[in-house]
C-alpha cells in the first residue's frame, strides 16, 4: 500500500484534473487507475490527515481544526485518543511493516522537542519507522526533520544541491530496500507525505526557469483553459459552470505590468515545486516497480489534504512570517527581490488569484467549506482489480480511504488494538463503484464545519455557510454576529457541481431540513460548540507546566528548542549570559546562541573574535550590536542584555567578563514570531539558513561553551491584531 498525500494542491492544479503543470507521474496513476471527480476533505491539514490515518470524522477524533489550535472540547483537543485506531496500527496486527515519510502534523509543537512524550508521533501511533518534519510547513532547502524519535540535521545543503522532497524520496526507497533486504515476501504501507505544495513555494532553481513566461497570460485566462479542458475530459458533469471570480480578487488586466511579472512568477515556484514533487513520486514509484518488482501488487492511492492555498493574499508574501509580525512585503520589495523566489531566502506564497484558478471550476479555497475548500483530487490504482483510464463521480470523502484500502486488502478493523476498544469506523469502502461505475456511492450524507464555517452534503444538495473570522477580504459579513444569524446558501450540487446558483429562496423548507440534518450531525460527531475564534486558542494555549519560568539553560550542540516551548525573548526585557572557554592558539568565533533563520530571528555570535549580536526581523531588515574590542583565548563569561524603552524598541549591550564592550539602539524587534518553519532555538551552532549574512550555517562555535543562560523579565508581549491576521493567513 502506498498512500501519496499532497498537500495545498488544488481541485485543478494537476494535469489529470485540467492544469498545464507538468505532473507526468501522477498523470500516468490515472490514467493507469481511477480518479474521482467528487471527492472531498475537511479544508485543512491536520484535520484531513486525521480523516485518512483513522477513518473517523475529524471532530470525532478530537481533531477539528490544526493540531497547535486546540481547545478543551472533546472536538478539538488537539489529540487523537488509543480508541481511535490508525491505518497503521491495524495493519500492524495483520503483520504489515508500515513506514511514514514527510509531514506528519498530528502532533502540538510544543510536543515536539526532544523532551517531550513521542506517543502521538509516528512511531507512537504504528509506524515502525518515520522521516519528515512535525509542523505545517517547513523549509524546504534547509528543513527541521526528524527520523523516528529523533531531531536530525538535514544530510546536505542547499549548496550542495539539497532538497527537501528528494531527500524524502531516498529515505522512502530505502526503508523499502531495507524492508525487502530482510524480508521479501512481508507486505508493507508506505505514507508519503510531501511538503509540496504548501508554502514555501521553494524548488531547484532548473525546476522553476521551465516555467517562466507560462503563466504570463494570468489567472483569469490560465483559469478559462483549465475549465475547458475538464469539460472535455470529462472531469465535470455536463452542464457545469465557471463560478465567478470574487470581488476580492482583482481581474489580471487591472494589475500594472511588474505586478503580472511577480505575480508570474510566484506561479512559476508554485508549478516548479509540484513538477519536482511529482519527479520524486516517480523516483518512489519506479523503485517499487523496477526494483523491487511490486508495483502492480501495490494499492497506491494519491489525494490532496484541503483546497488551494489563499495565505498568500492579495500580492503575494515573499516571507509567511511577515503576516505573524504585521509586516507584509509590499509591491516594491517582492518587485525588488523578485529574483530571490523560490530559493532559500524566501518564504514564498503566491497571490489569491492564483489560489483560485487552482480551485478551477469551484468558489473559494482552503479553510472554507465550500467546494474550493473541500473538492479534491484523489486517484487510486491498482491493475487486475481496478479498472484503468476512467473517472468516478460518486460522492466520496477523507473517511472513506482507510475503509476502502483495507476493503481491498480484505482486512477488518478489528474491536479492540492494544487492549483498547475501538470507536466505529465512520467511514465506508468504495470500493464496489471503483469496480463499477453503475453501483451508486454509499456516502449519501456528510457533514463540514471548519473553524465556524458549516456545510452538509445530502443526497446530491448541499447547505453551506461561510464565517468569517475577521477576513482580509470583504464579505460585508460580521465575524462576531452569532451563529443563528448566518446567512446559509443551498445548492443542487448534483446538478450545479461548482456552486453557482443559490436556491435558498426557492427552496426554503428544503434549506431548514438541511440545516436540522447539520445539527443532528455535529451532536452526533462532537463538532460544538463552534467556534471561529482561532485568537482564543493562542490566548489561551494548553498548559504546559512551564508557563511562569523566567530562566532558561542551555547546552552546547542540543538539539533545536521549538520556539513554543523556547524561551520567550520577543519585545521583553531579557539577558543572555555564557560561559565559554576558547583554546590560546585560536581565533573565536562561531554562534554561541540563536534562534530562527534568515527568514527571521536573532543570533549572538563570534566572527573573527569580535562578539556581535544581530536581530534579523522577518527577513525585512537587520539590527546589530558590536563589540570595541575582540575575545581573545581563555575562559570568559560572554553576555547580551536587551532593555526595552518603547513598544518594540530597546537598547542592546554586549558584555565581556562583566565590562561593557558594546552597545546600540535596537529600534524595532519582532513582535509575534520568529520561525514558522520549525526552526528552533540552538546553542553552538545553527541549522540556517542563517540568521545573519556575517556567516554560513552551522558556524559552530570552535570553543567548549558550558553553559547558555537566559534570563527574561517582564510579561511576553502579545499583539493580538497582528496574531489574528497571521492565523487568518497562516493556517
Amino acid at each position: 500500500m502506498l498512500l501519496i498525500v499532497l498537500d495545498d494542491v488544488g481541485y485543478a492544479q494537476l494535469g489529470c484534473y485540467g492544469s498545464d503543470i507538468d505532473t507526468p507521474v501522477v498523470d500516468r496513476l490515472a490514467s493507469e487507475g481511477v480518479r474521482l471527480a467528487n471527492f472531498h476533505t475537511t479544508a485543512l491539514c491536520s484535520p484531513t490527515r486525521a480523516c485518512l490515518l483513522t477513518g473517523r470524522n475529524h471532530h470525532s477524533v478530537g481533531m477539528g481544526r490544526v493540531a497547535d489550535l486546540a481547545i478543551g472540547f472533546p472536538g478539538h483537543s488537539g489529540r487523537i485518543s488509543r480508541a481511535h485506531g490508525f491505518l497503521p496500527e491495524v495493519l500492524e496486527a495483520r503483520g504489515y511493516a508500515s513506514y511514514a515519510v514527510g509531514k506528519w502534523h498530528l502532533t502540538p509543537e510544543h510536543e515536539t522537542s526532544m523532551a517531550a512524550a513521542r506517543s502521538s508521533w509516528p512511531v507512537g501511533r504504528g509506524f515502525q519507522r518515520w522521516y519528515g518534519f512535525h509542523g505545517g510547513e517547513t523549509h524546504q532547502f534547509v528543513p527541521m526533520l526528524f527520523q523516528d524519535n529523533q531531531w536530525v540535521p538535514p544530510p546536505s545543503t542547499p549548496a550542495d544541491g539539497y532538497h527537501l522532497t528528494e531527500d524524502l524520496a531516498d529515505h522512502a526507497i530505502g526503508f523499502l530496500a531495507d524492508l525487502r533486504s530482510a524480508d521479501v515476501d512481508k507486505p508493507f504501507l508506505l505514507y508519503f507525505a510531501t511538503g509540496a505544495c504548501h508554502s514555501p513555494h521553494q524548488a531547484p532553481s532548473e525546476w522553476i526557469d521551465h516555467y517562466i513566461g507560462r503563466f504570463d497570460d494570468g489567472w483569469d485566462t490560465w483559469r478559462e483553459r483549465t475549465f475547458a479542458r475538464q469539460q472535455a475530459m470529462g472531469l465535470l458533469p455536463p452542464g457545469t459552470e465557471l463560478s465567478t471570480r470574487p470581488s476580492w480578487v482583482p481581474a489580471w488586466n487591472e494589475l500594472s505590468t511588474e505586478e503580472r511579472r511577480v505575480a508570474a512568477r510566484f506561479m512559476a515556484c508554485f508549478a516548479g515545486f509540484l513538477s519536482h514533487a511529482d519527479a520524486q513520486i516517480g523516483r518512489v514509484l519506479d523503485f517499487v516497480e523496477h526494483e523491487l518488482g511490486e508495483l502492480d501488487n501495490t494499492v497506491v492511492m494519491v489525494v490532496s489534504d484541503n483546497g488551494a492555498s489563499a495565505e498568500g493574499g492579495k500580492l503575494g508574501s515573499i516571507n509567511d512570517a511577515r503576516m505573524w509580525n504585521g509586516i507584509p512585503a509590499g509591491r516594491r520589495e517582492l518587485q525588488a527581490r523578485i529574483d530571490e523566489l523560490g530559493g532559500p531566502s524566501a518564504h514564498n506564497n503566491y497571490p489569491w488569484g492564483w489560489t483560485m484558478a487552482g480551485n478551477t471550476p469551484f468558489r473559494r479555497w482552503k479553510r472554507e467549506v465550500h467546494e474550493g475548500g473541500v473538492a479534491d483530487p484523489c486517484i487510486i490504482r491498482w491493475p487486475g482489480h481496478l479498472p484503468a483510464g476512467v473517472i468516478r463521480h460518486q460522492y466520496a470523502h477523507a473517511i472513506d480511504v482507510m475503509p476502502t484500502i483495507l476493503d481491498l486488502a480484505s482486512i477488518e478493523v478489528p474491536e479492540q488494538l492494544g487492549g483498547v476498544v475501538q470507536s466505529a469506523v465512520e467511514g465506508v469502502s468504495c470500493a464496489p463503484w471503483l469496480v463499477r461505475a453503475d453501483v451508486a456511492s454509499s456516502r449519501t450524507t456528510q457533514y463540514f464545519e471548519m473553524l465556524g464555517s458549516r456545510a452538509i452534503y445530502h443526497e446530491g444538495w448541499k447547505a453551506v455557510t461561510f464565517k468569517p473570522l475577521g477576513e482580509l477580504y470583504d464579505d460585508g459579513l460580521d465575524p462576531d454576529a452569532p451563529f443563528s444569524e448566518d446567512q446559509w446558501e443551498l445548492y443542487n450540487v448534483a446538478e450545479d457541481f461548482s456552486e453557482c446558483h443559490d436556491l435558498a429562496e426557492v427552496e426554503p423548507e428544503r434549506l431548514l431540513r438541511l440545516v436540522a440534518l447539520w445539527w443532528l450531525e455535529a451532536r452526533d460527531h462532537q463538532v460544538l460548540p463552534l467556534d471561529n475564534r482561532p485568537l482564543a486558542a493562542l490566548l489561551n494555549p494548553r498548559p504546559t507546566g512551564d508557563e511562569h519560568r523566567s530562566r532558561y539553560t542551555y547546552f552546547q550542540n542540543g538539539s533545536p528548542t521549538p520556539e513554543s516551548v523556547a524561551a520567550n525573548v520577543r519585545n521583553r526585557s531579557h539577558s543572555i549570559s555564557i560561559d565559554v572557554a576558547f583554546a590560546d592558539d585560536l581565533i573565536p568565533e562561531g554562534v554561541l546562541l540563536a534562534q530562527g533563520s534568515v527568514l527571521g530571528g536573532w543570533t549572538f555570535f563570534l566572527r573573527d573574535g569580535l562578539l556581535s549580536y544581530e536581530h534579523n526581523v522577518a527577513g525585512k531588515v537587520s539590527h546589530r550590536v558590536v563589540a570595541s574590542w575582540p575575545v581573545g583565548g581563555g575562559e570568559h563569561r560572554l553576555g547580551f542584555e536587551f532593555t526595552k524603552t518603547d513598544e518594540f524598541a530597546g537598547l542592546g549591550r554586549l558584555h565581556i567578563d562583566d565590562e561593557v564592550a558594546g552597545e546600540s539602539d535596537i529600534p524595532f524587534t519582532t513582535p509575534a514570531r520568529f520561525s514558522i518553519t520549525g526552526s528552533g532555538l540552538t546553542c553552538g551552532y545553527e541549522v540556517g539558513p542563517a540568521v545573519s549574512a556575517d556567516y554560513v550555517a552551522p558556524f559552530r562555535c570552535n570553543g567548549t561553551i558550558r553553559r547558555a543562560i537566559v534570563d527574561i523579565g517582564g510579561a511576553p508581549y502579545r499583539d493580538v491584531a497582528t496574531e489574528l491576521a497571521a492565523i487568518l493567513s497562516e493556517q
